[in-house]
C-alpha cells in the first residue's frame, strides 16, 4: 500500500542525533532498495524516513515509495545501471535531509479497557510487573503518532507507548483476535482492522472502522496522524 503524503501540514525541520547516522540499504529483487533508519524505532528516525521519501518522491527513476516502521522501500522503474552509485546518492541524500514532522489530524478513540476482549492483559500485567489498573492508564494517558500504514488494509502502527508497557509480540500468535481490539505489539501500539492471527497483545476494545474501500480515502489513519485512546469503559 503506498501512503500518500500530500494534504498535509508540514512543520519547519530541524536537525537531531540520528542525522550524524547512515541508514542500512538493501537490495530487495532487482529493482527495489529497503532503507532502514539508524538507531531506536523512535519519532526521530521516522521524521527522517519521512523527509527521505519526499525528497525522493519526484526522482524520474523512482515508481513507488512506501514508508514502513523506521524504514522506506523505494521501488524503481528499471534495474539500476549503476547499483553502488545509486547506493551512495541515497546515502548523500540521507546525511543533507533534516527531520520532517508530518502534522496530520489527531483521532480520538473511545476505548473499553479490560473485559472479555482483553485476553492479554494479564500476562502485560506480569510482564511489566505492574497492576491492570496502572497499565490500563498508562497507555490511555499517552497521545500516539501514526509512523506508518500497513501490513493490512489501514493498520496504523503507533508510536509513543509508555516504556514501561513494552510487551513483546507473541511466540505463537493467537488464532482469532478480533476487528477493532486494541493491542500492544513491541514498543508500539495499535488497533487491529481483521479478525483472524495477530500476535500482537490486546487490552481493550474500540468500536471504529479503520478502513472502508468506498470511503475517500478508504484508510482513517495517515502517517502523522495523532491517535489518543479515551478510556470510555474500564472493567477489571
Amino acid at each position: 500500500m503506498v501512503m500518500s503524503m500530500t494534504n498535509t501540514s508540514l512543520k519547519a525541520p530541524h536537525l537531531s542525533p540520528a542525522h550524524m547516522g547512515l541508514p542500512k540499504i538493501s537490495m530487495i529483487g532487482n529493482r527495489s532498495y529497503l532503507v532502514e533508519a539508524p538507531g531506536e524505532l523512535d519519532l526521530p528516525a521516522q521524521r527522517r524516513i519521512w523527509a527521505l521519501a519526499r525528497t525522493l518522491k519526484d526522482r524520474a527513476d523512482v515508481l513507488e515509495l512506501i514508508p514502513g516502521m523506521t524504514n522506506l522501500l523505494i521501488v524503481l522503474r528499471r534495474t539500476a545501471q549503476d547499483d553502488d552509485r545509486l547506493q551512495a546518492e541515497i546515502l548523500e541524500i540521507w546525511q543533507q535531509t533534516a527531520e520532517l514532522d508530518l502534522l496530520g489530524k489527531t483521532i480520538d478513540v473511545p476505548t473499553t479497557y479490560g473485559g472479555e476482549h482483553a485476553i492479554d492483559l494479564p500476562a502485560i500485567c506480569d510482564y511489566s510487573g505492574l497492576p491492570d489498573k496502572e497499565v490500563v492508564r498508562l497507555h490511555w494517558e499517552r497521545t500516539y503518532t501514526v509512523f506508518a500504514v500497513g501490513s493490512a488494509p489501514g493498520f496504523g502502527y503507533l508510536g509513543g507507548l509508555d516504556p514501561r508497557i513494552f510487551m513483546p509480540r507473541k511466540k505463537v500468535p493467537s488464532l482469532r483476535m478480533l476487528k477493532g481490539m486494541v493491542t500492544i505489539g513491541g514498543m508500539q501500539s495499535g488497533i487491529s482492522v481483521l479478525t483472524g492471527p495477530n500476535g500482537w497483545n490486546s487490552l481493550g476494545f474500540a468500536e471504529i472502522t479503520m478502513f472502508d474501500a468506498k470511503a475517500e480515502p478508504p484508510a482513517l489513519l495517515a502517517p502523522g496522524d495523532r491517535v489518543r485512546f479515551l478510556p470510555e469503559r474500564i472493567e477489571l
